[in-house]
């Protein structure tokens, strides 16, 4: 006979279950005469220990075992009668002679909101000719050679100096330094230290005074002035290289020189322009459908996915080096983003289950060729996503959550703002 199923706060619900104990005891004497056979213990051959110190020995094992099948057993049988979706795993307690109380969480029924209403600001961009010139000039900065000049330093140039640095007369620690190099204007150091070494030639001395910030790394230097006396040894000029046949082989472009540089570093633009539209907008189609569909979200979901981040912070933080008992991280740092997670995972199941999205195998494999396309060789990269379920299985998830997006904003109202480059990239 089915139970009463007692609901209690939010999705919480709670069933008594009955055992039977004449089949709870024998299971126990079957599993201890099962471990006796092989069990050792002193003083005894394998297997020819009395049956009182094997239960003495072992009994509350086999005990806390066998209640656990049983109850679980029990359990899962009257889920499945009364056709209930658990949440996470129950909870179990003593409730009587032979009776055990089981709590858990039922899967929220989700009711989808009206997604007519969820507002979408979609950036539209136009990759520029000043776009591919700014990119040039990053990649330019990053193969700079420096030549020997006679002249004053200046912005841009690199110097190499000697230093001695004083608080109050003092020497400090990392206050000094020899043959130094220092990139005017980078930031590397202190703007007032790297300012006063501008105007200078090689084989000048100076002494300026140089305060440090209040929030600088080095507590103990924080807020105080310190007095430098620098020597600058050299002043090297930056050269750029130009941009032609030779720098565009530099960066892999065989054939086609400059041109065929700057068609190719449009094309990359603007496929990172594609992929942070494309975040940008998702983000916003996940708030709007959040706030659409409100529902409960289950506490033991969020708990697992709270302990499954915990982890991999862990092992990432260790991975960099870090020791275990250093690393101090809360549930709390969790719990939003978690939460967060847990309800996505429900909200758009529902979505995709009421809408009959699915993930065509074309498009899968379109996913699939699209991850691959920045690889030295695609093939080799397809095949191993193709080799393995699990990973199939992901790109089959990201496609329907991108199907998602497409019916959501088919329905949603949807603004094309018209944005730069710079804006989209966070520069701006």
């Amino acid at each position: 006979m089915s139970v009463t199923v007692e609901t209690l706060e939010g999705l919480e619900r709670r069933i008594t279950l009955n055992l039977n104990m004449a089949a709870y005891e024998a299971e126990i004497g079957k599993r201890l005469q099962k471990l006796a056979r092989n069990v050792k213990i002193d003083g005894f051959r394998p297997g020819k220990a009395p049956m009182k110190m094997v239960a003495a020995r072992y009994g509350e094992e086999v005990h806390s075992e066998v209640l656990s099948d049983a109850l679980q057993k029990r359990f899962y049988e009257e889920i499945e009668s009364q056709n209930l979706d658990v949440a996470g795993y129950p909870r179990f307690a003593p409730a009587g002679e032979g009776a055990f109380s089981a709590t858990f969480e039922v899967m929220p029924v989700i009711t989808l909101g009206d997604v007519a209403q969820i507002k979408v600001s979609r950036p539209v961009i136009e990759v520029s000719d000043a776009d591919i010139d700014r990119t040039l000039d990053v990649l330019r900065k990053q193969r700079v050679h420096y030549q020997a000049t006679q002249r004053a330093a200046q912005s841009g140039d690199r110097v190499h100096i000697d230093y001695q640095g004083t608080i109050d007369g003092q020497p400090f620690q990392g206050g000094d330094a020899k043959d130094f190099p220092v990139v005017l204007g980078e930031g590397r150091t202190l703007a007032d230290f790297e300012g006063s070494l501008v105007g200078m030639k090689a084989g000048e001395s100076k002494t300026f005074d140089v305060t440090f910030p209040e929030d600088y790394f080095a507590k103990e230097l924080a807020g105080k002035t310190a007095t430098f006396a620098a020597t600058v040894k050299s002043v090297h000029e930056a050269v750029l290289p130009e941009v032609d046949e030779v720098f565009a082989r530099a960066l892999g472009v065989h054939e086609g020189g400059a041109a065929k540089l700057r068609e190719e570093i449009g094309q990359n633009l603007s496929r990172e322009a594609k992929r942070r539209i494309l975040l940008k907008v998702k983000e916003q189609v996940m708030d709007g459908l959040l706030a659409v569909t409100p529902f409960d979200v289950p506490r033991g979901l969020v708990a697992m996915e709270i302990r499954g981040m915990y982890e991999r912070a862990v092992s990432d933080l260790k991975a960099r080096g870090m020791k275990e008992q250093d690393i101090k991280l809360g549930a709390e740092v969790f719990e939003t983003q978690a939460k967060r997670r847990v309800a996505l995972s429900l909200m758009l199941n529902g979505f995709a289950q009421a809408n009959n999205i699915t993930a065509a195998e074309d498009q899968v494999r379109a996913k699939v060729d699209e991850f691959a396309q920045s690889y030295e060789d695609p093939s080799e990269v397809v095949a191993w996503y193709y080799q393995n379920a699990d990973r199939m299985s992901e790109v089959k998830a990201m496609v329907i959550e991108d199907n998602i997006v497409d019916s959501v904003l088919a329905r949603a109202q949807v603004t094309d703002e018209p944005t730069t480059l710079e804006q989209l990239m966070g520069n701006a």
